[in-house]
């Protein structure tokens, strides 16, 4: 069953799953990046979503002391956070859709300095699509949306999470601990 949270700005189109947008003068390229891992869709959501904290690595994470572990949230207007070795949580997203084990969309809740933003109309969107092929793999998509929500330094955003240390390395860390990549 699809689920979805409606944005928590003032303009947000309710059900969209989607924040509301701020004026921009320059719309960037969404980041994409694809992997097909050995797992059935099932697995490869939940080891995705679920289990993220079996393969996310403990370098990226924008809390204020070293992360222990991340944590998502299943469910619409769920969070995802670390929590961090002094006890705090960090959160960096949150869950705008939520559609086992096909979909998965999430409000980039990170600013430019690499800090928690508050406001979902200068967070991007990231979201994740689960498609079963016929031999028993799934390819597994990635959009990062909306980078321009950002603001002045959305150009060096987007360069980082579309980086090999960005989305590309994480989606290589993910593959293996989902079954391996195809």
């Amino acid at each position: 069953m699809a689920t979805t949270v409606s944005g928590e700005s003032t303009g947000a189109v309710v059900g969209s799953g989607e924040p509301a947008a701020v004026t921009v003068t320059e719309k960037i390229e969404p980041v994409r990046k694809s992997i097909r891992v050995r797992a059935t869709a099932e697995r490869a959501f939940r080891v995705f979503t679920e289990e993220m904290d079996s393969w996310w690595p403990r370098t990226h994470h924008i809390g204020s002391s070293p992360m222990k572990r991340v944590v998502v949230e299943g469910r619409p207007g769920g969070a995802v956070y670390t929590e961090q070795e002094d006890g705090t949580p960090c959160p960096w997203g949150s869950v705008l859709e939520w559609e086992p084990p096909h979909r998965f969309v999430m409000a980039w809740r990170v600013s430019p300095e690499w800090k928690y933003e508050p406001d979902l109309a200068k967070c991007s969107v990231v979201e994740l699509r689960f498609t079963p092929g016929d031999d028993g793999t799934t390819l597994v998509e990635l959009e990062h949306r909306n980078i321009e929500r950002h603001g002045g330094a959305c150009a060096d955003m987007r360069a980082k999470v579309g980086s090999e240390g960005g989305w590309g390395g994480l989606l290589v860390l993910y593959a293996a601990k989902a079954g391996g990549a195809v």
